[in-house]
């Protein structure tokens, strides 16, 4: 069994929720108490988000680099960066480590193309949305994305950053995030990628009427599939 690194704590809550995925998968696979070998370095959320405000991913980048060398040092065989928006300077975390980094895009492709689809909403952070690091990815492997227009993707990312990684699930944004999702299917959204680590917790995979891609449970199922292979 490969050791599985994650740079994590963007937030916290979407991190346990990979570290779940991740064990429940392997015993699921193993049997018996079988859990997997993870090495986590978790940063401090805050600093990144105040960072994320000021634009300064020269800093973050500096930040993730510094947390995959130590997971290096520390043995991992893979890397992951647990959060959507953090892949935006995954190419530059990349460059300081020889050891894989599975992308979250490269993974939620699969699934998308998987499925037969090639046109999705895409919800997440403002970052995810409106920058091109992950719409360019999938773009690349024939996937359109859709997002929401500027009120709603100010909400979704209101609903993240105030509510999700707070740990507060409301049943209003549930709403909120469902009529947006109904809005891109009507322009012709096949299904929908749940583009932040912690839209899993709020969004069940019925809510859309279209297939949903769980990009946190998708990117933990690779890291199992590259620690048993």
């Amino acid at each position: 069994m490969k050791k599985i690194g994650l740079i994590g704590g963007m937030s916290w809550e979407s991190t346990a929720l990979y570290y779940q995925n991740i064990n429940r998968d392997v015993a699921r696979r193993l049997g018996g108490l079988r859990s997997a070998r993870v090495h986590l370095v978790s940063l401090d959320f805050q600093e990144i988000a105040d960072l994320q405000k000021q634009g300064d991913w020269l800093r973050m980048t500096e930040i993730l680099q510094t947390a995959a060398r130590q997971l290096e040092s520390s043995g991992a065989e893979v890397l992951l960066i647990c959060t959507n928006t953090m892949h935006r300077i995954a190419p530059e975390v990349q460059s300081v480590t020889p050891l894989p980094l599975l992308h979250i895009a490269d993974v939620t492709a699969d699934a998308v193309l998987a499925a037969g689809l090639h046109k999705v909403g895409l919800l997440g952070t403002r970052f995810t949305m409106e920058q091109a690091f992950m719409r360019d990815l999938l773009a690349a492997r024939g996937i359109a994305c859709l997002v929401p227009d500027e009120a709603g993707r100010a909400e979704v990312h209101r609903i993240i950053f105030e509510e999700l990684c707070r740990s507060v699930v409301l049943e209003s944004s549930r709403q909120k995030l469902i009529a947006l999702v109904q809005q891109l299917v009507a322009q012709g959204a096949q299904g929908v990628i749940l583009g932040c680590t912690e839209l899993t917790m709020i969004l069940r995979p019925d809510d859309a009427g279209v297939p949903s891609f769980d990009t946190t449970a998708l990117h933990a199922m690779a890291a199992v599939d590259f620690s048993l292979s």
